[in-house]
C-alpha cells in the first residue's frame, strides 16, 4: 500500500532539496506536486486541497528556522499534516457492558467476517471471553465461514441456520452469551454488493435491538474513494464509532485511509493486512504517516516481534548463541517465529529506507517452505551437528525434501557463514569485557 504515493511525494520533495530557503515560489510548486500525488492516490479533492493549503501555510510560517534544510522542514510539515488528516492519535474500542456488544457492518466482500474472527482473536489474547454471532442470513456459507474461524481461534460461535430474522438471532445470541458468562459479543451482520434500503433497515433494527457499545464499519481499502462514499452513507444511518480498513496488503492507492476520517469524522481504529488471524493492527496515524513518507515504522515492527516471540525461548536462544551452540533446530524455530509476525514484504516496509528499495522485489512467505522442508528431512543428529552431513546424506535430504542437492548445499553454506559471524561477535564481546577488566 502507498508505494505509488510514496514515490510521488518523494519526487515532489526533491524540488526543495538543495534550496537555500523556502520561498513562495518554490513552496507553491512543491505543494502543487503533493496535491497531485494525493489525488492520484484517490484522495477526495476537497481533502487534498485542504491539507495541502495547510501544508503550504505551515511551511511558510516556519521558514525562519534556518538551521533546518527546506526539504527536511517540508517533509516534517507534511508528516504532521498527514497524521492529523488520519486522526492524530490511535483510538481505543469501547468494550463496556455485561456483555459488551460490538456490531460489525459493511458491504459484502469488504472482509467483515474475517475481521470479526481477527477481532475475536485480538480480544481473546487480552483475556476476554468472546462469542461470535452469525447474523448474515443471505450470503451462502457465511455461517460456515464464521464457524471455521471460531474453531480455528477457539471462540464460541452462535448461529441459527434456519432462522431468517437477523434481529431475532442477535437477541437470542445476547441472551445465550449472558448465560455462558461471555464478556464480549461480536455480531457479524449481512452486507450487499451495494448499499440498499432493505439492508440499511435491517442493520438499524439489529442495532436498536441489542444496543451495541461499539459499532465498527469495515471498508475494503482497495475500493478507494467509493469506500469513503459508502462509509458516509452508513454513518448517516448508523452513526458508527470507528472504521476498520481491510486488504491493506493489496494493490490499493491509499485514498480511503487518507480521506475517510476527514469525510465521516470518525477515527480509523484497526487495519487488516492479510488472511491470518494475527494480521490485525491498531491504526496509529503517526506511524502510518511515517510509512507513507518512507520513514518506516520501527515501533510496530518491535511490537509484532514481542507478540510473536516467547521470552523464555528468546533467553534460551540467546544463551545458545553466546555459547556457539546455535543449530539447525534453532534456525528452523526462528523461521517459524518470523512467519508469525506477518507478511515479509510488509515487515520490510517498516524498516526505514528499506520499504522503497524493496517495492519492486516480490517476496513470498512461501519462499521459506523449501528451507523448512530441507531441515525437516534431516535426522535429529544432523540438525544438531550439520558438519556430519556428507555427500550421501545430502542426496538423501534433497530427495526427502523434494529439493535439489544444490539447494541443500546452499542452505548448509549459509548456515555455516551465519555461525562464523556469531562466533566473531562473541569473541568481540569477550574482548571488550576483557579490555574493561584490565582498564
Amino acid at each position: 500500500m502507498f508505494e505509488n504515493l510514496q514515490d510521488k511525494l518523494n519526487g515532489a520533495f526533491k524540488t526543495l532539496k538543495g534550496k537555500g530557503r523556502i520561498t513562495d515560489i518554490n513552496i507553491a510548486a512543491t505543494v502543487k506536486e503533493v496535491r497531485r500525488a494525493l489525488m492520484d492516490a484517490d484522495v477526495n479533492y476537497k481533502v487534498a486541497k485542504d491539507v495541502t493549503d495547510r501544508v503550504k501555510q505551515e511551511a511558510l510560517d516556519r521558514k525562519i528556522m534556518i538551521s533546518v534544510e527546506p526539504g527536511q522542514l517540508f517533509v516534517k510539515v507534511v508528516q504532521e499534516e498527514l497524521t492529523a488528516l488520519m486522526g492524530g492519535t490511535a483510538q481505543s474500542v469501547n468494550i463496556k457492558g455485561s456483555p459488551a456488544v460490538v456490531l460489525i457492518a459493511g458491504l459484502q466482500g469488504s472482509g467483515k467476517t474475517t475481521f470479526s474472527g481477527k477481532f475475536a482473536h485480538y480480544l481473546k489474547k487480552q483475556g476476554k471471553q468472546v462469542m461470535l454471532v452469525a447474523c448474515d442470513i443471505y450470503r451462502p456459507a457465511a455461517i460456515t465461514q464464521l464457524q471455521v474461524l471460531g474453531e480455528q481461534i477457539g471462540v464460541d460461535v452462535y448461529a441459527e441456520p434456519d432462522n431468517k430474522s437477523a434481529v431475532s438471532i442477535a437477541q437470542n445470541a445476547l441472551a445465550e452469551a449472558k448465560k455462558r458468562g461471555k464478556s464480549v459479543v461480536i455480531v457479524d451482520t449481512a452486507g450487499r454488493l451495494a448499499v440498499d434500503e432493505e439492508m440499511m433497515q435491517e442493520v438499524e433494527q439489529v442495532k436498536k435491538a441489542i444496543s451495541p457499545s461499539e459499532i465498527l464499519f469495515v471498508v475494503d481499502s482497495m475500493t478507494g474513494q467509493d469506500a469513503v462514499n459508502t462509509a458516509k452513507t452508513f454513518h448517516d444511518r448508523l452513526d458508527f464509532d470507528g472504521v476498520v480498513l481491510t486488504k491493506l496488503d493489496g494493490d490499493s492507492r491509499g485514498g480511503a485511509a487518507l480521506s475517510i476520517k476527514a469525510v465521516v469524522e470518525k477515527p480509523i481504529k484497526f487495519m487488516s493486512t492479510g488472511e491470518k488471524m494475527e494480521d490485525l493492527d491498531i491504526f496509529y496515524p503517526d506511524r502510518m504517516a511515517s510509512r507513507i513518507l518512507g520513514m518506516g515504522d520501527v515501533i510496530s515492527l518491535v511490537e509484532r516481534a514481542q507478540q510473536a516471540y516467547d521470552e523464555d525461548e528468546a533467553r534460551k536462544l540467546s544463551k545458545k548463541m553466546r555459547e556457539n551452540k546455535f543449530d539447525l533446530n534453532d534456525f528452523l524455530s526462528q523461521l517459524q517465529q518470523i512467519k508469525k509476525m506477518g507478511n515479509i514484504k510488509d515487515l520490510m516496509g517498516m524498516i526505514p529506507g528499506v520499504g522503497s528499495a524493496m517495492k519492486d522485489i516480490d517476496i513470498d512467505n512461501n519462499s521459506f517452505k523449501p528451507i523448512e522442508a530441507v531441515i525437516q528431512s534431516m535426522t535429529p543428529k544432523e540438525r544438531e551437528n550439520p558438519d556430519m552431513i556428507d555427500g550421501n546424506r545430502r542426496k538423501r535430504i534433497a530427495a526427502g525434501s523434494g529439493t535439489s542437492v544444490q539447494e541443500v548445499n546452499n542452505l548448509l553454506k549459509q548456515f555455516d557463514q551465519m555461525r562464523k559471524v556469531m562466533k566473531k561477535m562473541n569473541k568481540m564481546q569477550a574482548g571488550g569485557k576483557m579490555g574493561r577488566m584490565f582498564g
